[in-house]
């Protein structure tokens, strides 16, 4: 019965590999002067190297005939096996590929909520344009997973995140403020705007995981005031239409509401009490941290946002 021993048992912490680049200059070479030409080093380095795998090997490897030095049977079964890891010794250690966008044919796999794909998708799909093999598939946008999803079949993360957990590599995108949101022409579109008359409207909450309450109400709260939420949506892509037809008031993201402002009549007002903003960052695992690709999508980002 064949005996199969674990990679382990051969003890590789112990051994130098660079006899096996010796190995296969010897058994090329049949010739242990020219085999240390070859490699840079000197006879008697090349010797003792030779010397060191006829121990581990328990093989003469090359014995001396009439027609110099002979490989065993034993070197020349080793052989093939011989190259084939030094080549693949070669391909790990090897400098990573240049990544061309031009000519890549790579998909990459992103989520991000519709708040922050609204702002990124128009112009990275223009990018795109200059990479027609690039593909970037955005999946749906499952904060208590992302985490387990960079690790690993995930290649990037946008959105509003709190701590950063271990082997996660964050990076700022925009810092986003809050402006309040109403339909022009509404009577809260005209005259003064101040806390009062803020609370005293009905409002439309934005609430991703349609949960009641947000950070501005936890902060009118603490000042003693109460706002009167009348609607509230998971969506940000349905808000600004909602506000443009009603008299509710939205407050949104300062980024996003300018530009819907743009394409739906709404207008734009201050928050009338400070209020602090969040910060749009992007995350990926440190699997990826020196992928040339991840790299360029990365950059690529950060360029339009």
């Amino acid at each position: 019965m064949q005996v199969i021993r674990h990679v382990h048992d051969v003890r590789l912490a112990g051994i130098d590999l660079n006899l096996l680049t010796s190995l296969d200059a010897v058994l090329e070479t049949q010739n242990l002067t020219v085999a240390a030409k070859r490699l840079g080093l000197t006879q008697p380095a090349v010797s003792h190297a030779l010397k060191r795998l006829r121990e581990l090997l328990g093989d003469p490897i090359l014995v001396r005939t009439k027609r110099g030095m002979t490989p065993t049977p034993r070197a020349l079964e080793l052989r093939p096996a011989v190259r084939d890891a030094l080549a693949a010794a070669a391909a790990v250690l090897q400098a990573a590929p240049a990544f061309d966008p031009a000519t890549s044919q790579r998909t990459f796999a992103i989520s991000t909520p519709d708040q922050a794909a609204f702002q990124i998708l128009p112009p990275l799909a223009n990018r795109l344009v200059d990479a027609p093999g690039i593909r970037v598939d955005v999946r749906p946008y499952q904060t208590e997973r992302i985490t387990e999803a960079l690790a690993s079949d995930l290649d990037l993360a946008i959105g509003v995140f709190r701590d950063v957990p271990a082997g996660i590599r964050e990076e700022l995108l925009w810092k986003e403020a809050f402006v309040c949101v109403v339909r022009r022409g509404s009577p809260a579109a005209r005259g003064p705007f101040d806390l009062a008359r803020y609370v005293s409207l009905r409002h439309l909450l934005l609430s991703p995981r349609g949960v009641p309450g947000s950070p501005v109400d936890d902060l009118l709260a603490r000042r003693g005031h109460a706002r009167v939420i009348a609607l509230m949506v998971p969506h940000f892509l349905v808000a600004p239409h909602v506000v443009a037809a009603t008299d509710l008031v939205w407050t949104a993201p300062s980024r996003l509401a300018r530009a819907f402002a743009e394409q739906v009549p709404l207008t734009i007002r201050e928050v009338p009490f400070d209020v602090a903003g969040f910060s749009v960052v992007m995350r990926w695992h440190v699997r990826l941290d020196r992928d040339p690709g991840l790299a360029w999508l990365r950059e690529t980002l950060r360029s339009i946002s």
